[in-house]
């Protein structure tokens, strides 16, 4: 481990940063300097620049995915390097605001239906019954759901925040329980899934275009 790393590494978690945005700082850092093939502390702000471009034009990536970018080497050059930042210089770029996609009961009932385990299956069925994200799912436990209150506690939510969701979530949830038999040996114990392993339902076939189009709105 070289010591810049070391010492970004310690500032994410003095700050507490989530493991998933600890993961994507420190490879923002490191594609960032493999652009250039030098070290991200003899870099200034006009690698900066040419690289945001860089990201735009050539790599055509979204402008939520380039302003997380951004926010990384911000964090890098002023957290880490104890230098200044220039938002003026390197401005975050514009989202573009879209209208989600309704997927009526029907489609959501195939999608569903199409999924190639009862483990998928499972996860589906609680993406959809409770609204919750993909993070939350996975660290998701039955004693979790208020069976009296007709909710469900959300712990380490979004930023670190426990929440509630919205009453009946829970009586939905218990449904999916009662309706659906798991029997994955490899996600089970006290070892939570990972967010990859819920996205996998939503890849695969036979409904590959179907399961992304309504996975995109589960955050």
């Amino acid at each position: 481990m070289t010591r810049l790393r070391k010492m970004m590494l310690e500032e994410l978690e003095r700050r507490n940063y989530s493991e998933a945005t600890t993961r994507c700082y420190i490879r923002t850092v490191e594609d960032f300097s493999r652009r250039f093939k030098c070290s991200p502390d003899g870099l200034g702000p006009e690698h900066i620049r040419e690289y945001q471009a860089e990201l735009f034009k050539k790599r055509k990536l979204s402008p939520g995915t380039i302003t997380q970018r951004l926010a990384a080497l911000r964090f890098f050059y002023i957290k880490t390097l104890k230098k200044t930042w220039s938002i003026a210089e390197t401005p975050y770029p514009k989202k573009a605001f879209h209208l989600p996609s309704i997927v009526s009961r029907e489609e959501v009932a195939r999608l569903i239906n199409a999924a190639l385990t009862p483990f998928h299956r499972t996860l589906l069925m609680t993406l959809y019954a409770t609204g919750v994200r993909r993070a939350e799912l996975t660290h998701l436990k039955v004693s979790d759901i208020d069976s009296k209150r007709m909710v469900i506690h959300v712990q380490g939510g979004k930023g670190r925040k426990d929440r509630e969701t919205a009453r009946g979530t829970a009586c939905a949830l218990a449904r999916v329980t009662a309706q659906a038999e798991p029997g994955n040996r490899w996600h089970t114990g006290d070892t939570p899934i990972t967010t990859r392993v819920v996205w996998d339902p939503c890849r695969k076939p036979p409904s590959k275009r179907a399961f992304r189009k309504t996975c995109t709105h589960i955050r």
